[in-house]
């Protein structure tokens, strides 16, 4: 059947396959109101225009006719126009008769409903990945990890709710082609971060041995990587660490080359500044968002793939949550607070602050607080 107009701006659109659905499921009521207990749960939220929308609460609110009289007369149909059309003035008779005839088979009610909740979880779903990409870009966030932990949270209670309400089967694992990793940002800033940590690092190993939640992964420049594997590598093994030791172990390494000298190596490690703490939580909070917006667009090319059934995106979304799950649980153990020291314990002399410049990172919050 051709597509006909439509009387409403929302619906001036290209076709989609639930915006047939829903022409078709409302002309199934119109003509055969009683059909509208097939269409449980779905109410007007999960329509997508909201003409439709307004119909639907029109015909769930007023009370059903009985069929004989409907059969004979439009007097149910002019209540359901003069109910809807405050919230949707473009409204017309012509359009409830076009619905009507639109309509393929009535009976098929509740397939229209399943196809109008199925585009309605895809939406929802692409909206909450949507907005843990913002959060996580968001730089004026007083806590960016933690809001950015609470919107993933969202998304998981989003997939608990729809695994509840769609059925699994088998071959559930979506086939969508995903979208390569986002690239982390460059810039000096980052970079004089990662330096800064392997200076330190060199100059107070003791305290890198609390620093397992930082791994190579986190780092931006693989060089960085590679030196702070080195310097983990002579504090695990109880071996002496100075810059000279570092070196030593960065030529084992293979890392010295025509673009890193010894004595550019040396410079490196030999500039502390504040605590390995300090910059190592600053690279893993990098690592931590820039997971997020991946996590977030695999999400959204799950959505974006109208061949993913709910249950499709459920699965496939909650393997990519996963992945940063990972990454909150070394965060959380990196912003913990520190153990309180033993009365016995020896201090460490000049021991320099956290930080310097900027204060230490807040410790994670509850993921509730980004609301």
């Amino acid at each position: 059947m051709p597509h006909t107009p439509e009387p409403d701006d929302d619906l001036d659109r290209v076709p989609t396959p639930v915006h047939y659905a829903e022409q078709a499921l409302l002309g199934a009521l119109l003509l055969e109101p009683a059909r509208l207990a097939d269409t449980e749960p779905l109410i007007a939220h999960h329509f997508d225009s909201h003409t439709h929308a307004a119909l639907f609460t029109a015909i769930r609110t007023l009370p059903s006719p009985d069929p004989a009289d409907h059969a004979k007369d439009t007097a149910w149909l002019n209540a359901v126009l003069d109910h809807a059309r405050p919230h949707a003035p473009g409204l017309n008779a012509s359009y409830l008769h076009t619905l009507i005839q639109f309509c393929p088979l009535p009976k098929h009610a509740a397939a229209y409903a399943r196809m109008i909740r199925a585009d309605n979880a895809r939406r929802v779903l692409r909206a909450h990945a949507e907005h843990l990409a913002s959060t996580a870009r968001d730089p004026g966030l007083p806590n960016p990890a933690a809001s950015t932990l609470g919107m993933a949270d969202d998304i998981g209670r989003v997939l608990d709710a729809l695994a509840a309400q769609f059925a699994p089967h088998p071959g559930s694992f979506p086939r969508t082609p995903l979208p390569a990793d986002v690239p982390r940002p460059a810039g000096e800033e980052v970079l004089d971060e990662e330096r800064l940590l392997l200076a330190t690092a060199t100059a107070y190993p003791a305290e890198v041995l609390q620093m397992r939640w930082l791994t190579e992964a986190d780092f931006l420049l693989p060089l960085h990587a590679a030196l702070w594997q080195s310097i983990t590598s002579l504090v695990h093994r109880g071996d002496m660490v100075d810059p000279v030791t570092v070196l030593g172990e960065a030529q084992r390494h293979g890392l010295l080359t025509g673009t890193l000298t010894p004595e550019d190596l040396m410079v490196l490690v030999s500039t502390p500044a504040g605590s390995p703490e300090y910059w190592g939580e600053k690279i893993l909070q990098r690592a931590l968002l820039v997971g997020a917006q991946t996590v977030a667009a695999r999400i959204t090319a799950y959505t974006d793939d109208l061949a993913n059934t709910p249950h499709q995106l459920v699965t496939g979304s909650r393997r990519a949550l996963a992945d940063l799950n990972s990454l909150r649980t070394r965060w959380m153990r990196a912003t913990a607070p520190p153990p309180a020291p033993a009365e016995s314990q020896p201090t460490r002399r000049g021991q320099p602050p956290r930080a310097t410049g900027p204060s230490p990172l807040p410790a994670l919050i509850s993921p509730r607080a980004h609301r």
